[in-house]
Order: structure tokens, then C-alpha cells, then sequence
């Protein structure tokens, strides 16, 4: 698959009040260097690339921008690269728990902002990791937990990334085509305002609606 035509489904476009606004989750930039591929991907290049084809008003990134915790020289390059691709393109980053030091890249490109969360519109933007904010919105965007879903089709079980909406919730899969999602009902558990909650409806991300699925067992 064309990483262009996955990173369409991957991701969404919603219209706010400050124009058309670009989402996406857990990119994972740098992901090669924490799991010891000795390939080079050129992921974030591609990635780059599809959000200048889209051209949005603003991209929210809802956390986990880069896979490695810290910061090194090989991250660092492959960071700026990507920043320095989206320079005309304003972006808000809601860190997420592999975020650490984000600020450090961010802080040198003024069309980039990392913050806690982000409210627009009555719409909550944040990662998924932390507690709910204090905050009052109708609906919410997270990652965090790169939700996937086992079905059957045509006699086979198929495993597929999928959105995740809990209530007033929809949670994003992962962007990264090469990071596999995680199964629903262990993912969820990672989400500290989901802890209560027994329900969730799949979409996949042709739009296919799944239905409803238990978070618990």
C-alpha cells in the first residue's frame, strides 16, 4: 500500500473555527532507532510530504510525536527534518508519554506548539496518557493506545487498525504504518478516564462501521 493512502486513512480532517485542522496519533518518529531495525524507512519524510500534499490550516499531532524517550543526535536529525519540512504549516503537538524533551526541538520552530492539551471549538485534543483536564467540551480526540481489532472476514480472522469511539470520545490509530495497533480491551486499560467504561463502537479506516465491542471481558 502507498504510505500516502494509508496515512489518508490513518489520519482525519475536521473544519474548526480556525480552518481546516489535519489529526493524527503516535507517529513514533524515530521508532527504527529504539527497536534496532538496521533499515532506514525514511518514514517521517513521507509523512511530511502527505501533510504539505493536504496542506491544512493547523495539524494536531495528539502525542507521541517520536518513539525513543530521550533525545539523540540520530533523533534529532531525524526531528528536525521533518519540522523544518513543515515550516509554513502552524502545528500543535498535545505531548504524549514518549514525548520527553519535545520542547527542545519544538522551541526552535515558532509555527510549532507543545502543550498539554488543546481546546477548540468544544472540542478536546489531547494524548490519552494523563488525567482528564479540568475543562468543559462536547467531544474528545486521543491516541495513545493505538487501538486494533480482531474480526473475522471470509471464513479468516483479520487483524486491522481501527478508531475507537467511547461515548463522546474517538480515539486514532496509529499513523505509523510499520507499528502494528494494539487489541482494544489492553489498550483501553492505558487510558485513565476509561477505566469505568465497558463500551465502544469500531470503525474501520474505510469507514466501515464494526459495531459495538465489550472493553471488558
Amino acid at each position: 500500500m502507498d504510505s500516502f493512502e494509508s496515512f489518508e486513512l490513518l489520519s482525519m480532517e475536521i473544519e474548526t473555527s480556525k480552518g481546516t485542522a489535519l489529526l493524527m496519533a503516535d507517529p513514533h518518529i524515530g521508532f527504527e532507532i529504539s527497536r534496532g531495525l538496521r533499515i532506514r524507512t525514511h518514514f517521517e519524510e513521507r509523512l511530511a510530504e502527505f501533510v504539505l500534499a493536504k496542506d491544512p490550516d493547523l495539524l494536531i499531532i495528539l502525542g507521541d510525536v517520536k518513539e525513543p524517550l530521550g533525545i539523540s543526535f540520530s533523533l534529532k536529525r531525524l526531528l528536525m527534518g521533518f519540522f523544518s519540512e513543515l515550516r509554513q504549516t502552524r502545528v500543535v503537538i498535545t505531548k504524549g508519554n514518549h514525548d520527553g524533551q519535545i520542547e527542545k526541538i519544538a522551541e526552535k520552530f515558532p509555527n510549532v506548539e507543545v502543550v498539554d492539551h488543546m481546546l477548540l471549538d468544544d472540542r478536546l485534543f489531547l494524548h490519552g496518557h494523563t488525567k482528564l483536564p479540568d475543562v468543559e467540551f462536547k467531544e474528545a480526540f486521543l491516541g495513545h493506545i493505538h487501538p486494533s481489532h480482531t474480526f473475522e472476514f471470509k471464513g479468516a480472522l483479520k487483524r486491522s487498525k481501527v478508531f475507537l469511539r467511547v461515548d463522546n470520545f474517538l480515539v486514532l490509530p496509529t499513523i505509523n504504518p510499520f507499528i502494528e495497533g494494539l487489541e482494544i480491551r489492553e489498550g483501553f486499560k492505558m487510558v485513565p478516564f476509561f477505566r469505568e467504561k465497558t463500551l465502544g463502537e469500531v470503525f474501520l479506516p474505510h469507514g466501515v462501521y464494526l459495531g459495538k465491542v465489550p472493553l471488558r471481558v
